[in-house]
């Protein structure tokens, strides 16, 4: 079975002030079934709410239409105020691939949620970036050009007559921008200043297009052109990032109000430091930064690296840690508290993801493995002692990372417990797979079978439980295999005080390796599929046999050192 094509919408609608108004925007989204609303982020001083959802195309697309249908009935743009640019009572609307669709395909389906709202909606709609229908109109900032206020006049220029919808003003809704795009973070840091052309001197030393050059004085002296007559750029430090300068009264500072277009050309912590460098060399200091909406995990775990990185400390740590490494570094509590569980996108999808076993503390595990219950059994238990050896290594790994004197070794170490850590985390989620792998072969057994059509079903099911409920250990066993390279590689060469950690997590790894086999050859016994079967367990005694060896090898070291 494919898995399915997910599509992220991220609306940003002009009211950000009114949660009564925002409310019924967003239970019209969440009205559509198969659609997960994941953040919503409104705004006092722009009066704007960008909200976050994801699910399969057409759920996304039905759910986009009823959020505009339902802004446009009650946001009223001719007494609309703002900070922020806008345009419309649905401002922007663009779809972003997130899993199994390409931007392509997002692009249609921007042009198919484009063409229903200017026709069923009578909202002018223009098209941007990837669903754009000409190279004049990618460009968002281009689009929005005259903001509202100018839009009366912009549709009687035949130059500027929308994609979809009628080119008349529309006074109560505006007009509405939708596209196809990257991941677009958007992201304010903080000044230590009220002063708006402070900040945009800031804003535009970092922004891809920079600034006008000039001769003599910067900001009064006469422009220089090229040959054509246009003006000459100077341009800023960072490719695929937007930048202004803007005052917030509900916060009394200046910030940097910039878009990251392109994370592969900027990543969000090099934007940060490109801020902080500009500032500090015009007597400004960034205090802090805020997300607006949310952002892939992998944005805030390459923040957290680089700044682990910039303290020679290692990077072999728990995903959690790295994370607040980030936002401290970032300054992303300052304004308020910073809920990773909400802004990160994959923690909002992981919700939906039970793992009930690793979740629990130490006493809850262990009291549900001693009840009567027939889950978690050992296959559970042998995934839960190979995270248990891959945390000893990533442990010793990490304390050899950090020992004084060893200063020039610290990058070997990190690498080795950035290794232990991936193991660890494989392992836990195995935990719950295992259980959910029994119970599989449990529902299957109680399937009906009083027709022949039901039995075979029945039995068909039992067979494709069977072979996953043998699937899952050998997984154990390949993963928790993993754990020997670390542990030998900390017994030779890391901490000399922590070599018994190390022998420890060789045992737990073959006690692992051996108990997750236990499981496989259990399993075996029922399933037809014999060439399946003797496949599993041909590679898993040789698992075992390397694993016996493995263990034996690395306790003569640490018993030699002990």
């Amino acid at each position: 079975m494919s898995k399915p094509a997910l599509l992220e919408c991220v609306p940003n609608f002009s009211e950000g002030r009114d949660m009564r108004i925002i409310k019924q925007i967003t239970d019209a989204i969440e009205s559509v079934e198969g659609v997960k609303l994941l953040d919503v982020d409104p705004g006092q001083a722009t009066n704007r709410t960008v909200v976050t959802f994801v699910g399969e195309p057409a759920a996304v697309v039905e759910a986009a239409f009823r959020g505009i249908s339902k802004a446009a009935e009650l946001i009223d743009m001719s007494k609309h105020q703002g900070e922020h640019p806008r345009m419309g009572a649905t401002d922007v609307c663009p779809l972003v691939p997130v899993a199994n669709i390409s931007m392509e395909e997002a692009a249609n389906w921007a042009r198919q949620l484009g063409r229903r709202v200017g026709e069923e909606l009578q909202i002018p709609v223009y098209l941007y970036e990837s669903a754009a229908t000409s190279p004049e109109r990618q460009n968002l900032a281009t689009i929005r050009a005259g903001e509202y206020e100018g839009l009366a006049d912009k549709l009687k220029n035949p130059q500027w007559e929308p994609d979809f919808g009628p080119a008349s003003f529309n006074a109560s809704a505006g007009a509405t921008v939708i596209g196809a795009r990257d991941f677009l973070i958007a992201y304010n840091l903080n000044l230590n200043t009220t002063s708006v052309r402070r900040a945009n001197s800031v804003a535009f030393d970092i922004r891809e297009k920079g600034r006008i050059k000039r001769e003599g004085n910067p900001i009064t002296g006469p422009v220089v052109n090229d040959e054509n007559g246009d003006p000459v750029r100077i341009p800023g430090a960072c490719k695929g990032v937007k930048a202004i300068g803007w005052f917030i009264e509900e916060y009394g500072v200046a910030q940097i109000s910039m878009n990251i277009t392109d994370t592969n050309a900027t990543a969000l912590h090099e934007a940060f430091e490109a801020t902080r460098e500009s500032a500090n060399r015009r007597g400004l200091r960034v205090t802090g930064s805020e997300l607006v909406g949310m952002v892939p995990l992998q944005v805030l775990l390459d923040a957290g690296r680089f700044f682990l990185a910039q303290q020679q400390r290692s990077l072999g740590i728990s995903e959690e840690e790295i994370i607040k490494i980030a936002v401290k570094s970032l300054g992303l509590d300052e304004l308020g508290p910073f809920d990773p569980q909400q802004k990160i996108i994959e923690y909002q999808l992981r919700a939906d993801q039970a793992t009930p076993l690793a979740d629990m503390n130490l006493r809850e595990f262990a009291n549900e493995t001693a009840s009567e219950s027939p889950a978690p059994g050992g296959g559970s238990i042998a995934a839960y002692l190979g995270a248990l050896g891959a945390g000893l290594g990533a442990m010793v790994a990490n304390l050899s990372s950090h020992k004084r004197g060893w200063d020039d070794r610290w990058a070997e170490f990190s690498e080795w417990a950035e290794r232990g850590q991936v193991i660890k985390d494989e392992l836990l989620l195995l935990v719950d797979q295992d259980t959910q792998a029994f119970e599989g072969v449990m529902a299957a057994f109680r399937l009906p079978k009083g027709s022949e059509e039901e039995k075979a079903a029945r039995q068909q099911a039992i067979q494709d439980a069977t072979k996953n409920a043998m699937a899952v250990p050998f997984q154990v066993m390949e993963t928790a295999s993993k754990v020997f390279p670390l542990c030998r590689a900390m017994a030779e060469n890391g901490l000399q005080a922590s070599v018994s950690d190390a022998g420890v997590g060789a045992l737990c790894a073959r006690a692992a390796v051996h108990g997750a086999f236990l499981n496989v050859q259990i399993n075996a016994s029922g399933l037809k599929d014999v060439n399946y079967r003797d496949e599993l367990l041909e590679a898993g005694a040789k698992l075992i046999a390397a694993a016996d060896q493995n263990e034996n090898e690395i306790m003569a070291m640490v018993r030699e050192k002990v």
